[in-house]
Order: structure tokens, then sequence, then C-alpha cells
């Protein structure tokens, strides 16, 4: 039995004829995208990392994380 083809899409990047140019669109979404790169490695870059980081750290383990936050804050507690 032969098997069905597989529909891939079909991606073209011929300019059938016409100068190749970049639409209005794609410019306006390059301009955004330029813009907030250049918004995002002003001094806090650093500090904007690493929060990503860790929330991206805190986010998967929520319930580990409370719990050793409990056990801190409860620990500390005794000790001061």
């Amino acid at each position: 039995m032969p098997t069905p083809p597989i529909d891939l899409p079909q991606w073209s990047t011929a300019s059938y004829g016409d100068t190749a140019d970049t639409s209005p669109m794609e410019l306006s979404a390059l301009g955004a995208h330029t813009s907030t790169c250049k918004m995002l490695k002003g001094r806090m870059f650093a500090a904007r990392c690493a929060a990503e980081a860790m929330h991206g750290f805190v986010a998967g383990r929520m319930v580990t994380t409370l719990v050793v936050a409990a056990l801190l804050i409860g620990v500390s507690s005794f000790i001061f």
C-alpha cells in the first residue's frame, strides 16, 4: 500500500519578475523589534536578565520554592 505524500508548507522566495522589496508591514515590524532591542540594552539589562532567569527557575518549581521560603522564614524567626 503506498503511503500518502506529506503536505509540507510550500515556501517561495521568488519575486516572480518583480523587484525584491520589503513590505511596509515588514519594515514596521523590524522597526518595532530594533527599538525594543535598543531599549533592552540599557543600564539595567543585566538586572533584567537575572530577574528573568530567576523567574523562570521559580515558576517551574513553585511548590518547592514556597516550602523553602517557609522553612527559611521559620528558621530565621527562631534565630532572631
